[in-house]
């Protein structure tokens, strides 16, 4: 199965984008270097433990496979709904210690870290993907709707209303064919292949490739609350740098319920299953062998095994990450190093893209 052809299957329902998830995952494994990857995260705080088994470990595999990686921080993307702006730059900076101490490493391999504020080339790229979409089209983005529902705002600007297209322009800047997403992110992407196709179909060239939606198999993880995705707005979930005894604390106060004994039921029991399932992950063990092993011991004994388990699987990385916070010139660095690495690649687009338009001077 070629590239050309995964780029031939619809993505019109979703069990297409699932198949062509999956023929992309097995060519990546066998031809790691005809993929680049863009993906990335807005800068509102640390990230958490459903972060990391939902897309960094994943990065962190690609990147090992030597698959060439763009990590976006979108910083600019945070100003459409929050107002944050005070701790943007802290915030920039605690992300990128969390991709390091996790894995991610530019010193070694193809990747690359860097805030999309610092990437003009990048920006001037919205006006022209604008004029390819309609106002009917943006309308109709059913993960725009979400977000600006979420929002609770009274007044939508016009950032919110076009991130979309922002998004597009990240993800082709550097040409991208590969963009890890979650179901809900799939929309993004399809508008993302059409903005690259119409691009190429008016100016007459076939200067972007039409990125593929890598989709995670990851399963969700649920907060502490047990019946919402883990969030650091819904104050349910567990920081990667969390200390132990933090750790032991809030999953201490995770949400169970009151049968003492213990099966993996995920849909009668969803606040059980979680634990479960975040034992199997750091313990790689199947949730319902860890569910025998508990039997009528209880919600207090899977705590315990819950808590143990998170503890001893992210205990390196939490050391790397105290080691890494004492050498900010390093973590400056590898921001410095990705900002000019996006910079090159974006000019080196604009470059082309101004050539396709006949703007050049």
């Amino acid at each position: 199965m070629t590239e050309e052809d995964i780029n031939g299957i619809s993505n019109s329902s979703f069990d297409k984008a699932v198949q062509k998830s999956k023929l992309l995952e097995m060519d990546l494994y066998k031809n790691p270097t005809k993929y680049r990857v863009l993906t990335g995260d807005r800068p509102t705080g640390n990230l958490h433990i459903g972060h990391y088994f939902g897309s960094i470990l994943n990065r962190v595999k690609l990147q090992n496979i030597g698959v060439e990686t763009y990590i976006l921080i979108a910083d600019y993307q945070v100003l459409t709904d929050r107002d944050v702006f005070k701790d943007i730059s802290k915030f920039v900076f605690e992300l990128t210690l969390d991709y390091l101490a996790c894995g991610l490493d530019p010193k070694e391999h193809k990747t690359y870290i860097f805030p999309h504020s610092h990437i003009p080339e990048l920006n001037q790229l919205l006006v022209p993907f604008l004029s390819l979409v309609s106002l009917s089209e943006l309308n109709k983005n059913p993960t725009v709707k979400e977000e600006i529902s979420a929002s609770g705002k009274e007044i939508i600007n016009a950032g919110m209303y076009t991130y979309p297209v922002h998004q597009a322009a990240d993800i082709l800047f550097c040409k991208s064919n590969v963009v890890p997403v979650g179901k809900d992110q799939l929309p993004h992407i399809e508008l993302t292949r059409t903005i690259a196709k119409r691009f190429n179909t008016k100016f007459n060239t076939n200067l972007f490739p039409e990125p593929i939606g890598l989709l995670s198999e990851s399963p969700m993880i649920l907060g502490l609350d047990g019946n919402q995705k883990m969030s650091k707005s819904r104050n349910n979930s567990i920081m990667i740098k969390a200390t132990e005894d933090e750790t032991y604390k809030l999953i201490k106060s995770a949400k169970t319920d009151s049968e003492r004994h213990i099966i993996f039921d995920p849909v009668n029991r969803p606040e059980v299953a979680n634990l479960l399932r975040l034992s199997s992950l750091c313990l790689g063990k199947s949730p319902e062998e860890i569910a025998t092993e508990i039997g009528d011991l209880g919600s207090g004994k899977l705590k315990q095994i819950t808590a143990d388990a998170l503890n001893s699987y992210f205990k390196e990385i939490r050391e790397r990450r105290i080691q890494l916070e004492m050498d900010k010139s390093y973590v400056r660095s590898i921001l410095q190093d990705g900002i000019k690495m996006a910079r090159q690649t974006a000019t080196e687009t604009l470059s082309e893209v101004r050539e396709a338009m006949n703007m050049m001077i």
